[in-house]
This record gives structure tokens, C-alpha cells and sequence, in this order.
């Protein structure tokens, strides 16, 4: 492809991303304007320019970084927790009857219920943390252990005639078996854990947390204020799952390298 083609192609790539952003854009502009009042719908101009604002101030970036780092630290615990207890199920019977229910109960236990649970045992700092873990650890426990229970038997066997050590077969016939489960789970898991970990702090209302003030926006019928807030949730979990799936990628390809 020579550079002209390239150039060209590139720029029909982000048109089709930018296009439908601005179309939706300008409904949501032209649907502010009909209703013509800013606390039932503010428009995109007017929030752009909130963002803005807030983004001069330093507790701004504090409420970002506290925010993300417990909700990322709930998310991190339930992929290694899910990870090692998926395993342990797959090869002891007894660990998968014994977390069968605890699982099935996560999995349909509201998360409002959970939140209101939570609160009674610990800070109101450490609550999206749990909320994040809880909503993450089903999700990537039930798809590790279906992954690992696919396994392809003739590798499984073939690794036992070649005498192949349990790391290498770790490395080589698992982790390439398990991988696409491992990244459903993550994908799926990844926007639900911003939901609930934000839901979380809204109700447990954590000091200088991104819930805190969505908390107080709603409160002061501040709809700019509710709109940039909403707008930086959005863009921070687009954000950590691509840096994410970056990660997972790298690692897989240097496994795949590896092998």
C-alpha cells in the first residue's frame, strides 16, 4: 500500500469512528434546545465546557485517581481470585461444590443489596473495592473453569506420553486453551465493574470520589456537573479496558512467541 492509500485509509477509519459520535452529538444538542431547560437536559456545549472547568482544579484528578484505583484494585483481586479458584475447581471436586452456591448467590444477589450489606462490615473507602471484586469474580471464575475443562484431552495426553513437566503444560496447552475464555471474561466483566463500583461510591459516598460527586450534582440539580462527571466515567473505563486488552495481548503473544 503506498502512503497516499495509507493516509487515505486512515482518514476513512476515523471518519467513521468521528461521524456517528457527532450525529449523536447534534441530537443530543438539538433535543437540549427543544426542551429548553438545562436541569432536565443540559447541552453538550455547556457540559464540554463544566469538563473543562473541573479540569482545573486539582481535586478533579484526585477524585479520578482514588476512584480508579479502588475500583481497579477490586477488579485485579476478582481476576486473580476467579483465576486460582477456577483452577482449584477444575482438578478438586469438593472446591467446585463448595463454591457452587456461593457463586450462583453473587451472581443473583442485586447490587444495591450487596452495597447496603457491605456498609454495615466496613468503611465507606473500601466499599467499591468489594462491590468491584464481587460483580468481577463470577464472571471470570465461571469462564475460567469452562475454559479449562474444554481443554483439548489429546494434548492433555499427549503431554503425558512426551513426559511434559506441569509448567510447561501450564504454559504451553492451558493458557493457549484458556486464553479466549479468560479474555470473554474480561471484556464482559470490565463495564460492569465501572458500573457497580460507581454505584457503589454514589451510595457509600467515599471523600473525594468520582460517586461523591454524582452524588452532589444530583443533589444540586447541577446537570453540567452531572453530565461531565457521567462523560469522564465513560472515557476512564473505554480507557483502562484498551490499556487492558494492550496488556493481555502482549502477554499473549509472548507466550505465543515463546512456544
Amino acid at each position: 500500500m503506498t502512503p497516499t492509500a495509507a493516509r487515505e485509509e486512515r482518514a476513512k477509519r476515523w471518519a467513521r469512528r468521528l461521524l456517528p459520535i457527532a450525529f449523536w452529538l447534534l441530537v443530543w444538542h438539538c433535543a437540549s434546545v427543544a426542551i429548553g431547560h438545562d436541569i432536565l437536559l443540559v447541552s453538550p456545549i455547556d457540559a464540554g465546557a463544566r469538563l473543562i472547568e473541573l479540569a482545573g482544579r486539582a481535586d478533579f484528578w484526585i477524585s479520578i485517581g482514588l476512584s480508579l484505583t479502588r475500583i481497579a484494585l477490586g477488579f485485579f483481586s476478582a481476576l486473580a481470585a476467579g483465576v486460582v479458584l477456577a483452577a482449584l475447581a477444575s482438578r478438586i471436586g469438593f472446591v467446585r461444590d463448595l463454591l457452587a452456591p456461593l457463586v450462583a448467590a453473587v451472581k443473583a444477589v442485586p447490587v444495591a443489596s450487596f452495597v447496603i450489606l457491605v456498609l454495615i462490615w466496613v468503611s465507606s473507602d473500601h466499599l467499591s473495592v468489594i462491590i468491584s471484586f464481587l460483580m468481577v469474580f463470577p464472571i471470570v471464575y465461571t469462564n475460567m473453569l469452562e475454559g479449562i475443562e474444554q481443554t483439548d484431552a489429546g494434548l492433555l495426553e499427549m503431554a503425558r506420553v512426551f513426559d511434559m513437566g506441569r509448567l510447561d503444560r501450564l504454559r504451553f496447552i492451558y493458557c493457549s486453551q484458556a486464553m479466549p475464555y479468560f479474555q470473554a471474561a474480561c471484556s464482559l466483566s470490565l463495564g460492569m465493574c465501572w458500573k457497580a463500583g460507581i454505584a457503589a461510591e454514589v451510595i457509600g459516598l467515599p471523600a473525594l470520589s468520582i460517586g461523591e460527586h454524582l452524588y452532589e450534582a444530583k443533589v444540586y440539580l447541577d446537570t453540567p456537573d452531572l453530565f461531565a462527571w457521567t462523560f469522564v466515567i465513560i472515557c476512564i473505563s473505554i480507557l483502562f479496558e484498551r490499556a487492558f486488552k494492550k496488556l493481555v495481548d502482549a502477554v499473549v503473544g509472548a507466550l505465543e512467541r515463546a512456544a
